[in-house]
């Protein structure tokens, strides 16, 4: 009898499994490509151009993972408003102007309506209408409001009715529209509070009658609170109009207003890293510490508002010129949460750090593993080198010592369970029915596979988790030699790292094709010959010898990879490939930023500079925002940047990339207690200037034009 092989799309043959975190749907969301999302923490709204989420859509007002509102969609006289302009205002805040269409009795724009809606402390909305007809006007504003109370991978994926356990009070009496769920472990509720009581409640429909005299205004108020929990920030508070025109005192203007500021000749380059900054404010997320409250990066909206191993600490890492503040929350939040036994259903290990944390019912109740899910064979490597990546830029002895044990944690896991068969590699396999196939970056079910589209076996040791593991014992042997004191630890970490080098460099190098490092080692371990942007994550590491570095970077820059607007993930050389594949020739800008640090690195500037222009380029097209993966098509023929279809955006470590980038044409490094900078700013750029740039306990500015520059201890 043959006996299946575990492979990343079959993880654990012969377990059924209920559908994982990667499964979501392949075609653009149907809110259309001018969504509108307000977001605050955990919490968001995501709706349709007209301020609407139609039942059956991935839209509504989620919190925690669950989806308190499923529809939300306005009439008037039975038809919806037209959209005139809609737009956030802040993360937080939207506005979306109105009108009616051509009505029995009523012709076009003969009303003015606008939405106002903010996420704060609970959702709020403004209703506001003005007549422009010269005779008194009737009108029937009806409100369809639809609770179905989905976990988030059911709204990505599928949702299962739960309208039998959904008990619901509909009082004409102006108290709320409310709408409970209880099962086994979870309960959640939705009420919908109106400062005007509806005339009348049909089914789950609020209807109002509204008589409007020439000229006049009708204005309605609606709120859903939303109750506290892990991850919520400071809220925003106040009267609709005062948030939406910043009235008020706001903490997230003034957590902005404290981070690092950057100005340039280029503005395309001055408003990407603006819109930067106002995206890592939006996706954070603050927890509790020993009673210590800390900030850190959600990993992005829709899908993945929450704390994310990998993508939390390579944002953390990508921004810490900006500020250290989310990376220390970063490493204390993850060290809290750093695993301390085995467990099959989650993943968990002995000092690994976790993938991902949720807090909706499939996880509430069991069915699903992320309570935390630990998952990531990078994210522990990943703490590691930001750990000594925050005490480079800071100094912080204190901190250093304080997460020791951690710190030892984590390289036993890496050790121990990490390298599964002691042959000196980080490799990766599931052991639960709902856990990743692929537990690298790439974790799509074909996210890693053969040149000739064949997908390996499992347990898989893929390249840059190898690199990521040399340059996190090099760094960990540093902060051994210095604030750990343990001479004979550092001594260690260097031979294991530089046995490591050799030995990676004989197995994962492949002469054909130009000569590439291979993408793994499956469980026979037979070289991954696929060619992919993994290997930009080795020239950041360090792990590539000089003499091949040029090799690497001309695959990386080759048209078959190389589309115009960045490196893809897969060549198009290789069967599999797709440009709108999800790991299969898309363009990540955070894989793209790491490659770019690494280029910087070997010192191949020009190319740095290439992929930094053409990453810019397509940041303008999205109104300065990059997206989390564009897709691969050819520049040339395509002549704009095409999203991935159900890319998130904002997201944490696409928001990210632009800060790594300005490093790297800055050449900005902390260096013995003080910033240095070898700047190589491309002509396009022109002249850049970063003042109250946080470093060792300072502020300090920086300007560079071409490859002169110069820094300074910032006044006062």
């Amino acid at each position: 009898m043959v006996v299946a092989r575990p492979t990343p799309a079959d993880p654990t043959p012969g377990l059924a499994a209920s559908g994982g975190p990667g499964d979501q749907r392949a075609a653009p969301p149907e809110l259309g490509p001018q969504s509108i999302a307000v977001l605050s923490g955990p919490t968001f709204m995501y709706s349709d151009p007209a301020g609407d989420v139609p039942p059956g859509s991935i839209g509504g007002l989620v919190h925690l993972d669950t989806r308190l509102l499923s529809g939300w969609t306005l009439t008037v006289n039975g038809s919806r408003f037209l959209v005139l302009r809609s737009e956030t205002i802040d993360h937080y805040s939207a506005q979306f102007v109105l009108t009616n269409p051509e009505l029995p009795g009523l012709p076009p724009d003969s009303l003015g309506a606008r939405r106002l809606r903010y996420v704060g402390e609970g959702f709020h909305e403004r209703i506001e209408m003005l007549s422009y007809r010269a005779e008194p006007v009737r009108v029937e504003l009806r409100l369809a409001v639809a609770a179905d109370f989905a976990d988030l991978f059911e709204v990505k994926s599928g949702v299962r009715d739960r309208s039998a356990d959904i008990v619901r009070r509909h009082d004409p009496d102006g108290s709320p529209l409310c709408f409970r769920y209880e099962t086994d472990g979870f309960a959640a509720q939705t009420e919908v509070c109106a400062s005007l009581a509806p005339d009348r409640i049909e089914g789950d429909e609020l209807v109002w009658e509204v008589q409007l005299q020439p000229r006049q205004e009708w204005q309605l108020d609606l709120s859903v609170p939303l109750p506290p929990g892990p991850g919520t920030v400071e809220p925003v508070r106040g009267d609709i109009a005062d948030v939406l025109h910043r009235r008020f005192s706001n903490p997230v203007r003034a957590w902005i207003e404290n981070r690092a500021t950057l100005d340039s000749d280029n503005p395309v380059l001055e408003r990407t890293t603006r819109q930067s900054r106002h995206d890592l404010a939006a996706l954070r997320l603050e927890l509790e510490v020993k009673g210590q409250r800390v900030e850190l990066p959600g990993a992005g909206l829709p899908w993945f508002l929450t704390v994310f191993g990998r993508d939390t600490l390579i944002t953390a890492y990508q921004t810490l010129s900006a500020g250290p503040a989310l990376a220390r929350g970063a490493l204390l939040a993850l060290a809290r949460l750093q695993g301390t036994r085995c467990d099959d259903f989650t993943d968990e290990e002995p000092g690994r750090i976790l993938h991902e944390v949720r807090f909706g019912e499939l996880t509430r109740t069991g069915a699903k593993p992320y309570t935390p899910y630990y998952g990531s064979a990078d994210a522990t490597q990943l703490w590691l080198i930001l750990l000594s990546e925050y005490w480079r830029w800071t100094g912080d002895d204190e901190l250093i010592r304080r997460l020791r044990q951690q710190a030892l944690a984590a390289l036993h896991w890496i050790d121990h369970f990490g390298d599964r068969d002691g042959d000196g590699y980080v490799e990766y396999a599931t052991r639960s029915p709902e856990g990743l196939g692929n537990q690298c970056w790439r974790d799509s079910p074909d996210g890693v596979c053969f040149s000739d589209g064949r997908i390996p076996v499992l347990p898989i040791a893929t390249c840059e988790l190898q690199g990521y593991t040399y340059d996190a014992k090099l760094r960990l042997a540093e902060l051994a030699d210095g604030p750990l004191a343990e001479p004979t630890l550092a001594a260690r970490l260097r031979d294991d790292a530089a046995r490591l080098y050799r030995q990676f460099n004989q197995d994962f190098w492949l002469d054909g094709r130009g000569g590439f490092y291979a993408v793994g080692l499956d469980g026979d371990k037979t070289p991954i010959d696929s060619k992919t942007s993994n290997m930009g994550h080795l020239l950041w590491s360090g792990i590539v010898p000089p003499e091949r570095a040029g090799a690497v970077v001309r695959q990386l820059m080759h048209g078959d990879m190389f589309s115009g607007w960045g490196i893809r993930t897969l060549s198009r050389e290789d069967r599999l490939f797709n440009a709108l594949g999800y790991h299969l020739g898309t363009v990540w800008p955070h894989d793209n930023s790491i490659a770019v640090l690494g280029l910087a690195r070997y010192g191949y500037r020009a190319e740095a500079n290439r992929i930094s222009l053409a990453l810019l380029d397509a940041a303008e097209q999205f109104g300065y925002r990059l997206p989390e993966a564009l897709s691969g098509y050819i520049r040339e023929r395509t002549m704009f940047a095409v999203p991935y279809p159900t890319a998130c955006s904002p997201q944490a470590w696409a928001a990210g990339a632009p800060l790594a980038l300005v490093r790297a044409m800055l050449g900005l490094n902390p260096v013995n207690g003080r910033l240095e900078i070898d700047p190589d700013v491309p002509a396009e750029i022109g002249r850049i200037t970063a003042s109250r740039v946080r470093a060792f306990g300072h502020h300090w500015d920086l300007e560079a034009i071409g490859r002169t520059g110069h820094v300074r201890l910032a006044p006062g």
